[in-house]
Order: C-alpha cells, then structure tokens, then sequence
C-alpha cells in the first residue's frame, strides 16, 4: 500500500507541476521566455514548439527576441506568436523576432487572475479525483478482506493529508500568481 501512496503522492505533484508550467505562461507585464517557448510553430509541416526552434532572450523588461537557428522559419514562427491567444504583436527584421510586451490594463488585468482561478480551480478537482480513486481503492481492499477497517481508515486519513498538502500548494500558488498580476 506503501506503493500506491507514492504513487498518489506522484499524481498529485504532476497536477501542481502542471499549474505551474501553465500560469508561467500566462504574461505578468514583464518579459519571460516562458510566455512564448511553448507556442506550437508549423516547422515543414510539423508542429514544434519554439524553444526548439530559436533561442529566446529578455535584453530588456518589456522585450523579447527571437533569433530562430533557421531563418526560413522567421515568417511561421511571427504568425505562431500572432495566432496565439497572448496578444502580442511580433516585428521581424530578417535575422530575429522582436517581441514588445505591452503593458497591462487594469481589465486584462481582472480577466488574467480569472484565467488563473480558473486553472487553479482545475487542479484542484484533478486532484481531488486522485484522491477519490484513492479512496475508493481503499475500501475495495478493506471489502475483499486485504487490509482491516483500521488500516482503511489511516491510508484514508494519509490520503486526506496529502490531498489538503497539495490543495494548500495549488492555492498558494495561484495567489502568488494573481499578486503578481494585479502588481503595477
């Protein structure tokens, strides 16, 4: 049982690691690599995330350059970053993208943080699902007689700590996000 808790424990820091790659994409009003290295690019007819593609800089707070490795690929990657849903708008001068990161409004400000709640509010259900399976795991050994109700109740009860450990962290981390959005 040992196993399945460890493996519980992995689900749930899956979930936490995932809502971290997602709001550190989620642009604050200051340059990151982050914002744009996972936008999918259309590289010869296959789908390649930037980061494969081009080096990514941050010379200044509110800039981003792009200096892609193959320069045929300037035009598909500035319609990449266009088409993505960040609002940017990319300038090419042949050799690399410019990238300016305009600063925010106070009302995509409020639609960020909604944004963020709701991705915080995603993990949270996932890993309450973890924990419900887990559960539900539980009693199917405790009804098939392989652990005894007392060691029901404590995998139960580790299951619960776990759970409200890594609903804790989803939650500071969203709020640590939203503070860094509503930051002018």
């Amino acid at each position: 049982m040992e196993n399945r808790l460890v493996d519980i424990k992995e689900k749930m820091q899956k979930a936490l690691a995932k809502l971290q790659n997602d709001l550190a994409t989620i642009r604050t009003g200051r340059a990151t690599p982050a914002l744009v290295e996972s936008i999918s690019v259309d590289y010869y007819g296959v789908p390649t995330p930037l980061n494969q593609l081009a080096g990514i800089s941050v010379p200044e707070a509110q800039l981003l350059v792009i200096q892609p490795w193959d320069k045929q690929s300037l035009s598909s990657i500035e319609k990449s970053i266009l088409k993505s849903e960040l609002g940017l708008n990319p300038s090419n001068d042949g050799t690399v993208i410019r990238v300016p990161i305009p600063k925010l409004t106070e009302e995509r400000r409020k639609e960020l943080v909604r944004m963020v709640k709701k991705r915080v509010e995603e993990e949270r259900v996932v890993v309450r699902n973890i924990r419900r399976e887990a559960i539900e795991i539980t009693r199917t050994l405790e009804r098939n007689k392989e652990v005894s109700q007392d060691e029901q109740r404590r995998l139960q009860d580790q299951v619960q700590k776990l759970t409200d450990k890594f609903i804790g962290d989803i939650d500071r981390v969203g709020s640590e996000k939203e503070a860094e959005l509503m930051e002018v």
